[in-house]
């Protein structure tokens, strides 16, 4: 497998923009087609390759592979590059336990620490997710979905939670993504959001922690139904 062979040729570039911009959206490219099964465990990513297809220099090359290689998505090997991995469905499951339980401890000490104000604020953003669930926006709501759960590990007023679901976050990440493109997964996550929000709306700590847990379960649902589906590479 090549990447000639998984992407069409691209199109004029846009205006440039930060290096360390062009490499998170060089990541995710690489991470959703990982997932997705276009690239397929054993392809090699070599970095020149990798440059001239995305026409960029080498700098957001060697960012974008690190950020896959922390994911676990990619392997570095003496003198053979970065090549496509496979985590195994055992350790991605045990990946997935882990983060619905901290996710659920954070949502369980938010809805005891929270302040009116940033339950509020919780809220108000939930609300505003609506607009991109109409619109069926996947990408954007992906992003909408990292920032509300930030607000509860922010809510949760626990520096150490946080920085342990963020970590977990960063593993998952490409895959927590894929599941947005599931059919109907978009209302689905956000109905799991509000009912979230409104337990730690209701200082409801043992529910918020239940009903984040179950959230967690049913985003590895959806994910396993999308990779399942996905074409082979």
């Amino acid at each position: 497998m090549t990447l000639a062979a998984t992407f069409a040729p691209s199109a004029a570039e846009p205006e440039p923009r930060a290096a360390a911009t062009r490499a998170d959206d060089l990541a995710q490219r690489l991470a959703d087609a990982i997932t997705s099964g276009a690239l397929p465990a054993g392809t090699r990513l070599d970095e020149h390759t990798v440059a001239a297809r995305f026409a960029v220099s080498r700098t957001p090359v060697r960012e974008a592979l690190r950020q896959l290689a922390a994911a676990g998505l990619i392997e570095r090997r003496p003198y053979r590059g970065a090549i496509v991995t496979t985590v195994s469905p055992a350790r991605l499951a045990e990946m997935f336990v882990a983060m619905a339980e901290i996710e659920a401890v954070c949502a369980r000490q938010a809805a005891l620490a929270m302040t009116a104000r940033e339950r509020h604020d919780l809220r108000a953003f939930h609300a505003g997710m609506a607009a991109l669930v109409r619109v069926g926006d996947p990408a954007a709501f992906a992003e909408a979905n990292i920032a509300f759960h930030e607000r509860i590990y922010a809510g949760a007023h626990n520096d150490l939670l946080a920085e342990t679901a963020r970590g977990l976050r960063r593993r998952l990440m490409p895959y927590r993504r894929a599941q947005f493109r599931t059919l109907g997964r978009l209302p689905r996550s956000h109905a799991e959001h509000l009912a979230v929000t409104l337990a730690i709306e209701r200082g409801e700590a043992e529910a918020a922690a239940r009903l984040m847990r179950e959230h967690l379960g049913l985003v590895e649902a959806a994910y396993a139904s999308f990779a399942h589906a996905a074409p082979p590479g």
